[in-house]
Formats: structure tokens, C-alpha cells, sequence
């Protein structure tokens, strides 16, 4: 019996193993590859998911307050916003109309429920600031009790804000007729609609987000500085700032 050759016939040649490598290493590299691959596939993703988060955050921001802005006249304070509107309020015997709206920056009255740190009827005043970031000061607009601040609140919306302008569809001139206007100051009505134009600097898309206002007009028999007869009327679930 040939010992050595039955050896030779169980073992590999040098090439065997040379090529059995080689194999091996080009699995390899082919799985790493597919890998990366994979987490590049995911880090997209996860960044689609967020920018697409950031867009429904802010739109619901805008959803949930500015179509429920409630039209109320205030004759019971002189400053009490943040300045970021610079055209003084309308006034009628006194009283200042409580949404004013410039090409870019807003002010309104909305709601937050009971639920929520600051439950009432809030100012809302939004404009981007220095540090291109898209601002929203809290105020409330009934007075507080003799003595006490304002208890104003800045929340930042959205950064890294290029662009921000707002236009406004409704009848500015009373003649029946509702076209858009740049800027809706010194009136005695809210707009129909408003649009909010945005872009950033991380080269998201920003659809044009037009909000309906629910309420147009304030009922006059309904003074400054008063609750609504019903405030039911005005709340809606909806939800505090974050």
C-alpha cells in the first residue's frame, strides 16, 4: 500500500489554497460591501423620515392655531407682544384688532386647552429671528392680575430658515371682492386664507402650506377684555407646543 500517495490524494496543492483564499476573500469583500450598502440605505431613510416629520410638524403647528385664530378686540393693553410686528394694530374706539400680518411675520389670538401649560387664549406672534430660526412668542391676552408679567414664552418652530414670507387671501377693502394681499394690518376682519411660503437651508422641499381660517370676523357685541358667551365654541383639542 503506497502510503504517500494516499496522502497526496486527502491534502490541497498550494494553488487549492491560493484560490480557496482568494474566493474567500472576494465573499467578503462582497458582503462588507453590501453592508455599507444597507446602512447607507438606512441613514437615508431615517433622514427621509425625519425632514418629513419636520414638514408635519410645522404644518401641524400652523393646522392646529392659525385656522382656529379667533377675532377678538383688545382694549385693555398698550405692549404686550414681542414687537416682531412693526405697523401699529388697527384701533377702533381704543381697541386694537388682535390678528395683524405682514409679509413676514404674524400675529393672532388662538386656544390651548385646559391640558396644557398655558391654557387660554394665547397672542401668538411668529417671525423668523437673527439666527434664521422661525420663532413663535406666547403671550396671554386676557390680563393678568394686577402686578404680574405677561408670562411671555418664545418657542423655536423650525432652524436653519432661509426663506419665510405669508400672503393673505380675503376682502381687505371691504368691496366684496378677496384677492391676495401681502399684508393684512388695520383691519377689523381676519383673512380667508393664508399662505406660508418656507425654505431651508438643508435643501428640503416646502410645499406651499395655505391654512383656511375658520373664523373671519368678531361678534361686536362681544367687548374687549370679555370671554366669549360660549368659549366651547372656540376650543379644539389642540395640542401644546413643543
Amino acid at each position: 500500500m503506497d502510503v504517500h500517495g494516499s496522502l497526496r490524494q486527502r491534502g490541497f496543492t498550494l494553488i487549492e489554497v491560493l484560490i480557496a483564499m482568494t474566493l474567500l476573500s472576494i465573499m467578503v469583500v462582497l458582503l462588507f460591501s453590501s453592508l455599507r450598502i444597507c446602512a447607507q440605505s438606512w441613514e437615508q431613510g431615517e433622514s427621509k423620515i425625519s425632514e418629513v416629520n419636520e414638514v408635519a410638524v410645522v404644518y401641524g403647528f400652523f393646522q392646529r392655531h392659525l385656522a382656529s385664530a379667533i377675532p377678538l378686540w383688545d382694549d385693555f393693553s398698550e405692549q404686550k407682544t414681542s414687537g416682531t410686528l412693526a405697523p401699529a394694530p388697527a384701533a377702533r374706539d381704543n381697541k386694537n384688532f388682535s390678528f395683524q400680518g405682514t409679509r413676514q411675520s404674524l400675529q393672532f389670538v388662538s386656544v390651548f386647552p385646559a391640558s396644557a401649560g398655558r391654557s387660554g387664549m394665547q397672542l401668538f406672534s411668529i417671525a423668523p429671528d437673527n439666527e434664521q430660526s422661525l420663532k413663535v412668542t406666547l403671550t396671554p391676552f386676557f390680563p393678568t392680575n394686577e402686578g404680574e408679567d405677561w408670562q411671555q414664552e418664545e418657542v423655536v418652530v423650525l432652524k436653519q430658515v432661509s426663506e419665510f414670507s405669508l400672503a393673505y387671501f380675503g376682502d381687505a377693502d371691504g368691496s366684496g371682492e378677496e384677492r391676495w394681499h401681502e399684508q393684512w394690518l388695520e383691519k377689523s376682519t381676519q383673512p380667508s386664507l393664508v399662505k406660508i411660503t418656507i425654505s431651508t437651508e438643508n435643501g428640503i422641499f416646502w410645499p406651499d402650506m395655505i391654512i383656511a381660517v375658520k373664523i373671519a370676523s368678531a361678534d361686536n357685541s362681544m367687548g374687549a377684555g370679555q370671554q366669549p358667551a360660549n368659549p366651547e365654541a372656540f376650543a379644539n383639542p389642540f395640542g401644546a407646543l413643543r
